[in-house]
């Protein structure tokens, strides 16, 4: 599998997310605006004043995927034979990429899954190489393959 492919994908992924959450954001600070020069009836007043809460939800979203695109730019995916950031991981037939959270996304063939270094299963994981087990959640887990 290519990382480099894998690094490209996520990045196209998360831009993606961050384009469609900046755009929804801007569609409703634009329609909080009021055209103060006319007078403001009490139901544009009423939905200038939703339209900011709504866009105000998607400030934060604008935010953790520009934070995940500038993180997936520092992370190295050369190859890797133990589990740190930049990895691919099988565990159970599926494979991980621990770099970012991201929804499962397809590359070369396989179904991936970007996962956090801050998520638990790393914390379990990280470190280890192809054919440790280790404990997680109750359950002992064989690392498959480390790339």
């Amino acid at each position: 599998m290519d990382k480099q492919r894998v690094k490209q994908a996520m990045l196209e992924l998360e831009l993606h997310q961050y384009e469609a959450s900046r755009d929804a954001y801007c569609g409703f600070v634009s329609s909080a605006r009021l055209d103060r020069t006319e007078p403001i009836e009490p139901d544009e007043l009423a939905q200038a004043a939703l339209a900011r809460d709504l866009s105000e939800a998607f400030d934060a979203p604008v935010h953790a995927h520009a934070d995940k695109v500038a993180a997936l730019g520092r992370i190295d995916f050369g190859p890797t034979t133990n589990v740190e950031e930049g990895s691919i991981v099988r565990i159970g037939g599926r494979w991980f990429v621990i770099a970012v959270a991201t929804d499962r996304f397809r590359v070369d063939g396989h179904e991936l899954m970007g996962i956090s270094a801050a998520a638990p299963i790393y914390a379990a994981i990280e470190g280890r190489t192809s054919g440790d087990r280790c404990p997680f959640n109750g359950r002992d887990i064989l690392i498959e393959e480390v790339i």
